[in-house]
């Protein structure tokens, strides 16, 4: 008698996911933990929403704008689904999303991890099989494999006057620095080149967990931002810091910049210049000791590049302000600038203030600041003809590539342009010479 075959096993084909994720790297970071949990629960990914049995719309609540297009993100999704899960920075708002749209499945706030994937159980249940519910070690990404946003803190405890992050995120909690440093080895591990560190505020890493110190490879590590730079910086090849205040203690890292350990790149959210519009902002307004401390960063690392963002049009700004926020400009030189006008958001205390910028006004101050800012940048990108710098390669294709200096932060920062790159791939990292320049990107061929 023949044996007896055992029919092949059928498997159930699992419930898909689509995501739409909206705001800064940090809700990515939120969108990528919520996937790899999902993936992990035995739900797959869909790149559309006609083959998804339930939409994530990871919402950014920051401006007023900003919920209008979380808004208009949520209703495109229904419109196309018809099965939409709200989560995110708007998630506090939920009276407000269920007013507009009454047939979300579930809302919740920003960094509720299980709330969410119990929501999504819920949508769509999902059995778990262990044929085919593998997961990488780092998780599921939502950039390519080379860059990764390591997210070090949730949380912020400034009281910025025309911000609601802390409403939405709560007060700083920082992660165990050994907890950050093995998920920066996964990461790596599995293909990341670059890891661009981000927080609501690095700089304040570690202050509300002082004196945790974590074994790490037979030493003590504190939870510190200066240790953990440090030891990210003898694990991924590139390091980028984000979102750094400059508190006195950030004077400790530029040393490990000229060191080659961390990239020579500071983001520091200066937001203006003039100490009376800092005042008002509830920030930091010594504006001549910054002015001291980038030219002494400088000393010690000649070719660290700053970027900061500038809010224009605040309550009560002045001609003057503004003036004196050009002179600061000049003066400070800074690499990569970005500017935005000022929005009332919904319980930012800046929104009792007197004395409103008209509409008018802002677009006109606007304009000027993003004038001063392209000539200083045009300036700086051109004084890098004939030199030759090291970049990291993000696309090739019909035998040029687009890549990054290391003054260049993916998506908010310039290109590199590269001509005969077709033997080049992503994340390989390079030196090129460079032949031109323009405002924001640089142009150049590969030395090899």
């Amino acid at each position: 008698m023949w044996p007896r075959i055992p029919m092949a096993t059928v498997l159930p084909s699992p419930p898909r996911v689509g995501m739409v994720s909206l705001g800064c790297p940090k809700n990515l970071v939120d969108s990528e933990r919520i996937l790899t949990q999902l993936r992990a629960d035995g739900y797959q990914m869909s790149a559309d929403y006609a083959g998804a049995d339930v939409v994530l719309v990871n919402t950014c609540g920051f401006l007023d704008s900003s919920k209008e297009e979380s808004l208009e993100a949520i209703g495109e999704a229904i419109a196309e689904n018809g099965r939409v899960i709200v989560t995110g920075c708007m998630g506090k708002e939920a009276d407000v999303i269920r007013a507009r749209f009454p047939n979300v499945l579930a809302v919740t706030g920003a960094h509720e991890y299980e709330q969410v994937v119990e929501a999504v159980h819920e949508a769509a249940p999902a059995g778990i099989s262990p044929y085919v519910d593998l997961i990488p070690d780092a998780g599921l990404k939502l950039t390519p494999r080379h860059y990764s946003y390591l997210k070090i803190s949730e949380g912020c405890n400034h009281r910025c006057a025309f911000c609601i992050i802390p409403q939405l995120r709560g007060d700083l909690v920082s992660r165990r620095p050994d907890a950050i440093l093995r998920e920066a080895e996964k990461l790596v591990a599995a293909g990341t080149r670059e890891l661009l560190v981000i927080s609501q505020d690095t700089s304040a890493y570690g202050i509300d967990i002082r004196g945790d110190d974590r074994a790490w490879k037979g030493r003590q590590v504190r939870p510190h931002m200066t240790d953990l730079a440090r030891e990210l910086g003898q694990i991924a090849p590139w390091v980028r810091l984000h979102y750094v205040y400059p508190y006195p203690h950030v004077n400790q890292v530029i040393p490990l910049m000229a060191e080659g350990l961390v990239l020579p790149y500071l983001d520091i959210p200066f937001q203006h210049a003039s100490p009376s519009v800092l005042r008002a902002m509830k920030r930091p307004a010594n504006d001549a000791k910054v002015l001291q401390r980038i030219k002494g960063w400088r000393e010690v690392c000649p070719d660290i590049a700053i970027r900061s963002t500038f809010v224009v049009g605040f309550p009560g700004e002045t001609e003057d302000d503004i003036a004196y926020l050009l002179d600061w400009l000049e003066e400070a030189q800074l690499d990569r600038v970005g500017a935005f006008r000022f929005e009332p958001v919904a319980g930012a205390p800046a929104n009792d203030l007197p004395n409103p910028v008209p509409e008018e006004v802002k677009e006109e101050r606007y304009a000027r600041v993003m004038a001063k800012t392209a000539a200083i940048s045009a300036a700086k990108l051109a004084a890098k003809i004939g030199r030759t710098l090291e970049v990291i390669v993000d696309e090739v294709a019909d035998g040029g590539a687009n890549a990054r200096s290391q003054a260049d932060a993916p998506e908010i920062d310039g290109t590199v342009f590269l001509r005969d790159a077709g033997h080049l791939a992503p994340g390989d990292i390079v030196r090129v010479a460079i032949e031109d320049a323009d405002e924001h990107d640089l142009y150049g061929v590969p030395l090899a």
